[in-house]
């Protein structure tokens, strides 16, 4: 990467833009929409990389803030190497966390670099990584705990139409009995021989999750993703001494160290690694280095256009996530064709340079 990099040069600026943009399906009564922050990164070079950092509810401003005044002061001048800088601007920015607003607003930076980088040798981002298949398995996802019954049915009907091979909905919130109803009445629909998961969103208890697990595992669970809070590594692992499903969780870390805290506490069978919340490119790679030695696979947590692409290179072929129309062409952020195209269950990248995600 370092010598891929260096015809860059240093940074020699850095601008953002704040984008909100509505959800078509709201992931809830009071998330109707994202917010992204668009960040171009200018080069000595005259390439200008572009990335993003998002988050779907709450901290853009935060985000904002952050790019425009620490990161930005403390990039430019530097080597555009994403490789290079990552480490030193995060112990740089530690004073201020180590990871949520501070790791958000790196991946902006991050994403940049690692999209200038491509841009400037004509390669898609998957490829300077190492590609290793030229394709994608997709599966359902679904924001869909405010759902009626039967909104949740058509749903699971839709994905069983679209035939997908795995599909995941969210429990908790509910009385325990009407879980079991939701999940059962999504299991009906699918079928028996589609894979389904299900998400907590860290709403229980370790007694609430070893219950509830117990009485939904006859749905022939795929996994149960964040049943406890994602800091309470000590109480996923617990948890998995305790039920069969395998643990999914990581959307909700932000460093590679909880991440091999979560491996090495034997916390997880999933790791699920958010591409923004943990900081971008350069950390995901470490964190999938040390999922694949612990032979742990790794499911990129939605953002499928850029999920999708870091996918190809991961040693364990693993499906990338897809929220019904939540991706970013569906919602109409694209300025340019995008770099993942999905047709049904498969996503193939459409080769363009860098990451391909040009923001409207």
């Amino acid at each position: 990467m370092s010598s891929e990099a260096g015809v860059l040069g240093v940074i020699t600026g850095l601008r953002t833009r704040a984008i909100d943009v509505p959800l078509i399906r709201p992931w809830g009564t009071d998330v109707t929409e994202h917010h992204l922050i668009e960040v171009l990164v200018d080069t000595e070079s005259g390439v200008t990389g572009h990335g993003f950092s998002w988050t779907p509810t709450i901290g853009a401003h935060s985000v904002l803030a952050m790019l425009d005044h620490d990161i930005r002061d403390f990039a430019v001048g530097r080597d555009a190497d994403p490789a290079t800088l990552w480490t030193p601007l995060w112990e740089r920015l530690h004073e201020a966390g180590s990871g949520g607003v501070t790791t958000i607003a790196m991946a902006g930076l991050d994403l940049a670099l690692w999209d200038a980088v491509g841009r400037a040798a004509q390669k898609p981002v998957a490829d300077l990584i190492g590609e290793r298949r030229a394709s994608l398995r997709v599966y359902g996802s679904g924001v869909n705990r405010h759902y009626s019954l039967d909104q949740l049915v058509e749903q699971a009907r839709r994905w069983a139409d679209a035939g997908y091979s795995l599909v995941k909905l969210k429990v908790g919130g509910h009385p325990l009995a009407e879980d079991v109803d939701r999940v059962a009445a999504v299991r009906e629909t699918i079928g028996p021989d589609v894979d389904l998961a299900i998400d907590a969103n860290q709403l229980w208890t370790l007694d609430e999750a070893e219950r509830a697990v117990g009485e939904l595992s006859r749905f022939r669970l795929h996994w149960i993703e964040e049943p406890l809070r994602a800091d309470d590594l000590l109480g996923h692992a617990a948890l998995r001494s305790r039920i069969e499903v395998p643990v999914a969780l990581g959307e909700n870390l932000h460093t590679v160290y909880r991440f091999r805290e979560a491996i090495e506490l034997g916390a997880a069978d999933i790791v699920q690694p958010n591409v923004i919340r943990v900081g971008g490119i350069t950390p995901f790679l470490a964190i999938a280095e040390l999922a694949e030695a612990a032979g742990i696979p790794v499911y990129p947590h939605l953002l499928p256009d850029l999920s999708g692409q870091l996918s190809l290179t991961l040693a364990t072929e693993t499906p990338i996530e897809d929220v019904e129309d939540a991706s970013f062409e569906r919602l109409g952020l694209l300025a340019e064709p995008g770099p993942i195209v999905i047709d049904g269950t498969v996503a193939t990248p459409t080769g363009r340079p860098g990451l391909g995600i040009v923001l409207s």
